[in-house]
């Protein structure tokens, strides 16, 4: 995950207090239950190894630094940081349920339900309209699987315990194509509804990245 460059040096300092913060937390906990909990792997001792949109990320052990899996050299942006973080933190271990939900129905959700469909769904359907090839070519490409919702819909890993589903309807002479982007029931399990909020528009900012190609 990229970070904006729109962070003032304000937000990133708060996030760098968010980091330490959550660090804390994680002093005294089990990493051998954290990686149960997340899906993560757990080299003993050493670190814990898990993917954010198949991306490879490892988490140092004791000091619980987070860094390219690839290079375990350079550390991602602070908002991947904080993602990780708050996933290993919050994380209790429920099962995927099986059923997609809106960002309505995730705790609190409902208060900032129209805003998260302003960034994610609605500006899917901007850049696709009505072109569900570009959308399948878009989705495809980043691993997407197909599933059997609305006009096209498609499911991502974005945590290994934490799929997301976008669903597209087209449009007709009296509504216009929509889009959303939903969450296992089990998501609040696993983060907190805001950085559900951050994976739905990360995954909105893929799509249309490669939907214009």
């Amino acid at each position: 995950m990229v970070e904006p460059e729109s962070h003032p040096p304000r937000e990133r300092a708060g996030l760098r207090r968010q980091l330490a913060d959550l660090r804390l937390r994680l002093a005294d906990a089990n990493p051998a239950v954290l990686a149960a909990h997340t899906g993560a792997v757990y080299v003993a001792d050493r670190e814990l190894q898990l993917s954010l949109f198949g991306e490879p990320f490892v988490v140092t052990l004791p000091d619980l630094a987070v860094l390219d899996g690839r290079t375990r050299l350079e550390e991602p942006s602070l908002d991947t940081q904080t993602m990780l973080l708050l996933h290993l933190v919050t994380s209790n271990g429920a099962p995927l349920a099986g059923r997609w939900i809106s960002f309505r129905e995730l705790p609190d959700g409902g208060f900032y339900h129209e805003a998260y469909q302003g960034y994610t769904g609605h500006e899917i359907t901007k850049c696709f309209g009505d072109d569900l090839g570009a959308l399948d070519s878009a989705a495809l490409s980043l691993g997407g699987q197909p599933q059997g919702m609305g006009d096209a819909a498609y499911s991502f890993v974005a945590l290994p315990c934490v799929p997301l589903l976008v669903a597209y309807w087209l449009g007709d002479e009296d509504f216009p194509s929509s889009a959303r982007i939903l969450f296992d029931a089990s998501a609040g399990n696993h983060l907190p509804t805001d950085a559900c909020a951050l994976l739905g528009s990360t995954l909105t900012g893929r799509l249309i990245a490669h939907g214009r190609g």
